[in-house]
């Protein structure tokens, strides 16, 4: 088109459109521009429509407490049986259409808005994580079930099962039981889960009522919400050793006992500064970080020069871990302004507001009594394990 106008200038525009094969109403669309629209033209009220007064009139009727249930074509017949017409029934739709009042009317199904969780613990068993997955069994469609409680803080497994189905009763047998072995005190403990049926089974709720422990359920379709039992579970199925299928339940239990034994006692936690559960859960880590601060010291003396960043330091303990990191909200003063921000720690430190649903502060109860861990026993109703992992001698 652009090459058509420049060839206008020289030439007819007749023989610039022939020669470039342009139509010559294009050309001259092109320099005139487009034309003008039309204001359209108010359009006029039929003489047979209703007032203004009359459709406010109709509204009013439709809106009644004795007609605002029905439909137009109800009430249409309900003005009629009294010997009165206002209008037609599509003008009866018109008018609630202008008022946008043409939709469903009745109640539906509304799901509820769950608040999310917000858990702290600066301690261990002040909250645990529990959780169950499958394990593959001998042949398709065959599956044995784990359940696992953690422990968030120390990442210490108080409590585990191998069972041959998922159900709330061995769940409660679990529960019972760890915080029995454990200690718990009423009030000292939260347990957090996902919404699978043995967690939010109402004979569950009432076993952690009766225990004095607060739960906690993860949102819907939020997996993040329960992370710290699927890493562990992770961690557990990610063993070079750890079998694609089981023979049998039997070997699901046999081999449960020294996988457990393994992660409580034996693997070095990176989030718990490469110390094992064990550890932090029965307080022996001072100890052991001490000791090994010991060793990077007198080996720092000995070399400093291999050490290009300085004097090495153990990692030490996070102060807190968390489901859901809580919001900081740091104090203003009356100007407005904020006061001096606190350091990272300090402020982490500070009392976790307990009025959102499932939040757990720091537990005010007194240091449990000495652990006391038992044998694997066996559930005389049921014929499942339950079991919990013997403590290491150095602990004791």
């Amino acid at each position: 088109m652009k090459a058509a106008e420049a060839l206008s200038q020289t030439v007819p525009v007749v023989l610039a459109c022939e020669a470039l094969g342009v139509p010559r109403s294009s050309l001259y669309r092109e320099r005139n521009g487009p034309p003008p629209k039309a204001e359209p033209r108010p359009r006029r009220k039929p003489p047979r429509a209703l007032s203004d007064e009359e459709r406010v009139a109709v509204h009013d009727i439709l809106c009644s407490n004795e007609l605002m249930d029905q439909t137009p074509r109800q009430a249409y017949a309900t003005l009629l049986d009294r010997d009165e017409y206002l209008c037609s029934v599509r003008t009866m739709y018109r008018i609630l259409d202008e008022n946008d009042e043409v939709r469903e009317r009745r109640n539906q199904l509304r799901h509820p808005q769950h608040v999310k969780p917000v858990l702290v613990a600066r301690a261990p068993k002040q909250v645990w994580s529990w959780d169950i997955t499958k394990l593959k069994g001998p042949t398709k469609r065959v599956f044995y079930y784990l359940y696992v409680i953690l422990d968030i803080y120390s990442r210490y497994v108080p409590g585990w099962m191998i069972a041959e189905r998922e159900s709330e009763e061995l769940a409660r047998q679990l529960i019972w039981q760890s915080c029995t072995n454990q200690g718990i005190a009423p009030g000292q403990l939260t347990l957090h889960a996902d919404r699978g049926s043995p967690m939010i089974a109402k004979t569950t709720s009432e076993l952690l009522i009766d225990l004095g422990v607060a739960k906690s359920h993860s949102r819907p379709r939020v997996s993040n919400d329960n992370a710290y039992s699927e890493a562990q579970f992770k961690t557990v199925k990610y063993r070079p050793d750890f079998p694609d299928r089981f023979g049998s339940v039997q070997d699901a239990r046999g081999y449960g006992g020294p996988l457990f034994q393994w992660y409580n006692n034996e693997h070095y936690h990176t989030a718990l500064g490469l110390l094992t559960p064990a550890m932090v859960h029965y307080g022996t880590a001072d100890k052991v970080l001490a000791k090994r601060q010991a060793v990077l010291s007198a080996a720092y003396a000995a070399h400093p020069e291999r050490f290009v960043r300085g004097a090495p330091v153990v990692p030490a303990l996070p102060a807190e871990v968390w489901i859901n990191e809580p919001a900081l909200e740091l104090p203003t003063d009356q100007a407005g302004d904020p006061e001096d921000e606190p350091s990272y720690p300090e402020a982490r430190n500070a009392p976790v507001p307990v009025n959102q649903p499932g939040a757990q502060a720091g537990s005010t109860a007194a240091e449990g009594r000495a652990q006391r861990s038992v044998d694997a026993g066996e559930h005389p109703a049921t014929n499942v394990v339950i079991r919990q992992v013997e403590e290491p001698a150095l602990l004791h």
